[in-house]
């Protein structure tokens, strides 16, 4: 008697619209799908990702199920298509080049604070990326500021003038790594660069950017710092001088400045701050909260 081997076999064609770019959810399918022992490809296609995925009926529900509940945290399903598809006889799971795909509402992820693990890589003083500034992976970043097109890959956004070097390629290739086909993956020795300069333009020779710029603001002077989405102008809070030629100059003579500190026990020293407040200020977004002042604090 011929058994037929395809029997439980099943095969589709799936296309997920919504916030699925720049959030990881291409590795996060590659994983899952080696979790259910599901083999075909998946890509981003214009805003959209989709897959070819063939297996057994049991698995493929369940590696379904698991990516429409529980997705990578920055994702956001908008809607998801499913047809039945001829097998193909796939003997891997792979990440296939993207696609373009003009048609279609196009969605793009928001930039997203820095996550606590990349914190503590650069807090960590054994590790390659110990202060680097632009330290990011596939939960935390850049992602509306540096997009030029989609479908959101490396030569897409302008982070592909920087060619990554063989650590950042060996963590970008590594789907055990959570910097996985992070598209912004870079460190000190292939990615963007500090530097400071003066009012005229030239650059101030220093070895600690930094510490350089944080003398400046002790001094009493004005800050730019250019972040990957426009220029933050600071200065010393407690300045009243600073802070009047800061108004001043933004023409911006009573609205008030968002102010700047280290940690949330600084944040409470200045402010009340509510069990929401502090969640809101401690979300992914790092959102500018509005908080009650105390009385017997001063600021410029």
């Amino acid at each position: 008697m011929k058994i037929d081997e395809n029997k439980d076999k099943r095969s589709y064609e799936i296309k997920i619209y919504g916030i699925v770019q720049g959030v990881g959810f291409r590795p996060y399918i590659y994983n899952q799908a080696i979790k259910y022992n599901i083999k075909g490809w998946v890509s981003n296609q214009g805003s959209a990702v989709l897959m070819y995925v063939e297996g057994d009926r049991k698995n493929i529900k369940e590696f379904l199920l698991s990516i429409i509940k529980n997705p990578p945290s920055l994702a956001k399903i908008e809607k998801v298509e499913a047809y039945l598809h001829v097998l193909k006889g796939c003997n891997n799971f792979k990440i296939k080049p993207s696609s373009v795909e003009e048609a279609g509402i196009k969605f793009i992820g928001a930039d997203v604070s820095i996550c606590p693990e990349c914190l503590n890589d650069i807090s960590d003083t054994t590790n390659n990326r110990y202060n680097y500034a632009f330290t990011n992976c596939t939960n935390c970043g850049p992602r509306y500021s540096l997009i030029k097109k989609l479908p959101y890959d490396r030569e897409n956004i302008t982070m592909e003038k920087f060619k990554m070097c063989h650590d950042c390629e060996m963590e970008y290739n590594d789907p055990t790594n959570r910097r996985f086909h992070a598209q912004t993956n870079c460190c000190p020795n292939c990615g963007p660069k500090l530097s400071l300069l003066n009012n005229m333009g030239e650059e101030i020779i220093c070895s600690n950017v930094i510490l350089s710029a944080i003398n400046i603001l002790k001094d009493g002077k004005i800050v730019a710092i250019k972040g990957i989405g426009g220029f933050h102008l600071a200065c010393d809070a407690y300045n009243e001088e600073s802070v009047n030629i800061l108004r001043q100059r933004k023409k911006r003579l009573h609205k008030p400045f968002a102010i700047m500190v280290k940690d949330i026990e600084i944040a409470k020293k200045l402010c009340y701050i509510n069990e929401f407040e502090e969640k809101i200020l401690f979300s992914n977004k790092r959102p500018i909260v509005i908080l009650k002042k105390k009385e017997k604090i001063k600021l410029a």
